[in-house]
């Protein structure tokens, strides 16, 4: 019961805040429908109820499968069967991941069946299968993570060259919305089971992060490499904000069925491994699979509960809030709430809260995690800030704000303690969680819509992509200031 009311104050932090400023906006700045404020609440509790259940899932169901298999992997001493493992769980995991399903109806919709939801969950899911076999073998044979990133990075670069501006924000979008709260915690685990069966711990240390930050990077190239081979023509997109709906229930209803198969199926592929597994490799006590069933059986049904309330109550406010704000003559308001909602909502994602803990407990409470916190915050709210003045200013493009940025986070990884680079990668991953990829989307996409000159398609997204870029940048900052700080203390 402790851990169930650990995970319920988790969520209440993330989904709180958030809650409040939208009711405080609703009576002030931008009063919204009654119809959507209601759905919203009921959303809030849903999501509320729904992630609490999920994240208990993780930690009795996922995460043990994730250090069990990463444990196991590496004990068969086989560089091949490590790389096939990493393939077939990279997919299966990304797959049901919540964020991308999320991120993946937003553009499904948004381009009215365009770009179909079912193609960007199966394309990244390739991608991210392929990038964690490489992160796991990364590990196994001790090369440098950022040597590895600096490739990927350069890759990456290459491929924009040839992408559409429509993909181009899709694809660094995806990159940030595959690391949620399912996919988080079993690559953390999956790296530490791996890791912690090195006997350099120093290196085993180094090697319990950056695998999110590598498997992030199959995302973006995933999506870079369909947009290439498809040669899609130039596509715009909108958002039927217009239609106000008096319903107030059967929104729920009808997205319920829905949400609930396409979870089954996702989550189906995780069951039937372990279950192979433990057959023939794993032989683990009767109690221990009938603990991680029950993980998994929590897993399913929180995360229904979270998706409908985030389809059914959370998007449309979010759009409805942007909108109403981009509209409003003093524009400095879109801003100032950009930045708002950026820093709370980052202070409470779950992944967030996985990753800092790991950071204080690997390093020995010599990072600590509210600086961690502090530094994620400042960057996440000003990546909103920075997506708001991207709407406002058409010509301003996505590429102008990611290649400088890159370049500089590549740039500090030859700079900074090697331990704080997977660090600042995940973290650039992690910080964009359940509530980045369903409110704070809807809320960019409402203001792409009511600014004029711009497209909800390419300023709409690309929102995500920046949160995912300035915690890297921010934690590599705070990794140049310990390193300055350790240098010092050295001297005297």
């Amino acid at each position: 019961m402790s851990v169930v009311l650990q995970k319920l104050q988790e969520v209440l932090y993330s989904v709180l805040p958030i809650t409040v400023i939208v009711l405080i906006l609703n009576f002030t700045l931008t009063p919204i429908n009654t119809p959507y404020i209601i759905r919203f609440l009921v959303g809030a509790v849903l999501i509320i109820i729904g992630l609490t259940i999920f994240l208990v899932g993780v930690d009795i169901g996922i995460t043990p499968i994730g250090n069990t298999m990463g444990s196991a992997m590496v004990k068969t001493n086989k560089i091949w069967i490590v790389a096939i493992a990493g393939i077939i769980l990279g997919f299966i995991i990304s797959i049901a991941e919540p964020d991308l399903h999320i991120l993946a109806g937003q553009i499904d919709y948004v381009t009215s069946g365009l770009i179909s939801k079912s193609s960007i969950i199966v394309i990244v899911s390739v991608g991210i299968a392929i990038m964690l076999s490489i992160g796991l073998i990364r590990i196994v044979l001790n090369y440098p993570l950022y040597k590895l990133l600096t490739i990927l990075y350069s890759v990456i670069f290459i491929l924009a060259l040839f992408t559409s501006r429509e993909f181009l924000a899709i694809s660094f979008d995806a990159s940030g919305a595959t690391t949620g709260a399912l996919t988080v915690p079993f690559i953390l685990a999956l790296a530490m089971g791996v890791s912690r069966l090195k006997k350099d711990s120093e290196s085993s240390e180094q090697d319990s992060f950056g695998l999110v930050a590598i498997a992030s990077a199959g995302a973006i190239i995933a999506v870079m490499v369909m947009s290439i081979i498809t040669k899609t023509e130039k596509i715009t997109g909108d958002l039927p904000l217009g239609i106000v709906s008096t319903e107030i229930i059967t929104p729920f209803l009808n997205e319920m069925p829905i949400i609930a198969g396409e979870i089954a199926l996702a989550l189906l592929p995780i069951l039937i491994v372990f279950i192979f597994f433990q057959k023939i490799l794993f032989k683990l006590s009767i109690r221990v699979v009938r603990r991680i069933l029950f993980g998994l059986l929590f897993a399913f049904i929180g995360l229904v509960l979270f998706l409908v309330g985030v389809n059914a109550g959370f998007m449309d406010v979010g759009s409805a809030v942007g909108y109403s704000l981009a509209l409003l003559d003093n524009k400095a308001y879109l801003i100032l709430v950009g930045f708002i909602l950026g820093f709370v909502t980052v202070i409470a994602e779950p992944a967030v809260y996985v990753l800092t803990h790991q950071i204080e407990d690997v390093t020995s409470g010599y990072v600590s995690r509210k600086v961690v916190l502090f530094t994620l915050a400042i960057g996440v709210g000003l990546a909103v800030t920075l997506s708001m003045f991207r709407i406002l200013i058409p010509e301003l493009q996505l590429w102008q704000y990611l290649l400088p940025g890159y370049i500089i986070a590549i740039t500090m990884m030859y700079l900074v303690p090697k331990l704080f680079i997977g660090i600042a990668f995940d973290a650039g991953g992690v910080a964009s969680g359940p509530m980045t990829a369903t409110f704070i989307l809807a809320f960019a996409h409402g203001a792409a819509q009511a600014i004029e000159g711009a497209n909800v398609l390419v300023d709409g997204f690309g929102m995500i992509a920046m949160v995912a870029m300035t915690p890297i940048i921010a934690l590599q900052t705070l990794g140049f200031i310990f390193k300055i700080k350790s240098k010092k203390e050295g001297i005297t």
